[in-house]
């Protein structure tokens, strides 16, 4: 089973839509898939057709009263399940801040839940907190949805410092798999520097005893689209409200590419690049995560 963390620190990137539409396709390409909402604003759960109406039990129950996943977890779509969230998630980064091992609770809880996947994918909220924390324990791989402007680069690298840290302490197996770009214009040119300057941060990477050291931007470009923004008031995923989209294109596009994605760690890469401004900006800005520093 593949678990993959969908995180970044800032808000309105798009990482409840790309958790709950690649969770879709994959589904819908024959995989059995779990979609785990970390987030009190329950988005992924809205998304999915859930109503987090404090009614059914969610992660909560499993994080702070010991219920087990199979409890939670609901059957969402064909192929498609759901450990759900809801408002009372945000009391669980105050109740378990004196827990010994709150870091790991869902890790040890999944552990216990004899249901298997070919994916897990978790909704984190838009902070390091916590049940980020929790979720980074859990997987395997982490997703980065990034808005390509310029301040997203800055936010980024506090992020990639976070997983280097889990990895030292929590998780050693963390690896950053890649940068997802979601609301993306071909036409501005600003886009194309930034994801420009993002890979060839991330090639001078290679190779680097850190998690993001064989990271790489996905090929697939989520463009900005109103049908992306319109599916989740319905409580359907892109493929269920607008399947002929440019939204679910560009989704299914990006499942057939992750499950295309080798996790196996290849060889130092060697590349002579142009650093611009922005890239240096990132690079220095990493310089603390690397061993040594």
């Amino acid at each position: 089973m593949r678990r993959i963390a969908v995180i970044n620190q800032k808000g309105g990137v798009g990482k409840t839509t790309t958790t709950v539409n690649l969770a879709a396709a994959l589904a819908a390409a024959g995989k059995r898939v779990c979609v785990v909402d970390l987030d009190p604003q329950a988005h992924a759960s809205t998304h999915l057709g859930i109503e987090p109406d404090g009614t059914i039990p969610s992660l909560y129950d499993v994080l702070v009263s010991n219920k087990s996943i199979a409890e939670v977890r609901l059957l969402a779509a064909d192929n498609l399940w759901l450990l759900p969230s809801d408002i009372n998630l945000a009391a669980a980064e105050v109740e378990l801040a004196g827990i010994v091992g709150r870091e790991v609770i869902l890790r040890e809880a999944l552990a216990q839940d004899p249901e298997t996947f070919d994916f897990m994918v978790m909704d984190c909220g838009p902070s390091l907190g916590v049940l980020t924390l929790n979720a980074l324990a859990t997987v395997d791989e982490v997703f980065i949805p990034l808005q390509p402007h310029f301040l997203a680069l800055h936010g980024l690298s506090k992020l990639l410092e976070t997983t280097a840290l889990v990895a030292r302490r929590i998780n050693p197996k963390l690896t950053v798999t890649g940068v997802v770009v979601c609301l993306y214009d071909a036409a501005t040119k600003l886009a194309q520097e930034v994801v420009n300057d993002l890979s060839a941060f991330l090639t001078q990477s290679r190779g680097a005893n850190v998690p993001w050291g064989n990271a790489k931007v996905f090929e697939t470009r989520i463009r900005r689209n109103i049908k992306l923004a319109e599916c989740p008031s319905f409580g359907k995923s892109v493929f269920a409200y607008a399947p002929k989209s440019s939204g679910a294109v560009d989704y299914m596009a990006l499942a057939n590419e992750v499950l295309c994605t080798s996790t196996t760690v290849v060889g130092p890469m060697k590349m002579t690049v142009e650093v611009s401004d922005r890239q240096q900006t990132l690079q220095t800005a990493m310089t603390s995560s690397e061993p040594g520093a």
